[in-house]
């Protein structure tokens, strides 16, 4: 017959294998997001632009885990959970303009700790909703006290202008439970394109005003002079006007 003290101690055990468990993925964002804060400060003292504008972490809760386990048809077993889930740590970094994407996709990828297992690049071939962003799964070692475990993580590296599109699908599908009109759909699509077309609007304004500063010491404009240019204001007014025109 198992005793109080029998299940008490397991209940204990398991907690402990839980904490472990979120603790390594836990670790894994650490180091990543400081190789990520070393290329901001190198880019903000060294170069003339730095094409990191935003970095956030997060870490899937328990419950959230647990939910996307069910969802997959995945046992609560944490060795199967660590081989189905894959998301559970996440790193998302918010960029000026769509080459700063690739630049910063290849400096993470040529670095010694990080190991790029999949890519899903939504910028060149956006989903059918109009998301764009590009994913990258990457191992980084995290080296524990009694072992050096190979840990997952999610980045996600957008524009401003796809951040703030997907921050907006994102309250709106969750607003509607999913089941979202299909004119607010359109409008998304819609809102999408006008994302699109500031970002390459931006980053044409952004080339041709650093070729009208080469052989010249003044400091070129950056990301917020360049929206301060009427062309910009009228591209961010049209999107502002479908994000209003969705959400109302």
């Amino acid at each position: 017959m198992v005793g109080d003290d029998d299940v008490s101690k397991a209940l204990s055990e398991a907690r402990d294998d839980v904490a472990r468990f979120l603790m390594s993925y836990k670790f894994a964002i650490d180091t990543t997001m400081a190789k990520v804060n070393i290329l901001n400060e190198e880019f903000r003292y060294v170069h003339d632009h730095n094409p990191i504008e935003h970095v956030s972490s997060r870490l899937k809760s328990p419950a959230s885990i647990m939910e996307k386990a069910r969802r997959r048809n995945c046992s609560l077993d944490l060795g199967d959970i660590r081989a189905t889930i894959l998301d559970i740590a996440g790193i998302r970094i918010t960029c000026s303009f769509v080459s700063d994407v690739y630049t910063i996709r290849d400096m993470l990828a040529g670095h010694e700790d990080i190991r790029v297992t999949e890519v899903k690049d939504y910028v060149e071939a956006p989903k059918a909703n109009g998301y764009r962003s590009l994913h990258l799964l990457v191992e980084t070692p995290v080296r524990m006290s009694d072992r050096t475990e190979q840990v997952p993580v999610e980045i996600q590296i957008r524009t401003i202008a796809m951040d703030f599109w997907a921050s907006l699908e994102h309250k709106i599908y969750y607003k509607y439970a999913k089941d979202v009109p299909r004119d607010l759909l359109d409008e998304l699509r819609e809102a999408a394109e006008t994302a699109n077309r500031l970002d390459v609007t931006m980053e044409r304004l952004h080339n041709e005003v650093r070729e009208l500063g080469d052989g010249t010491e003044d400091r070129l404009p950056g990301p917020e002079e360049l929206r301060a240019l009427p062309v910009a204001e009228d591209l961010l007014r049209a999107l502002s006007d479908r994000v209003r025109g969705a959400s109302g």
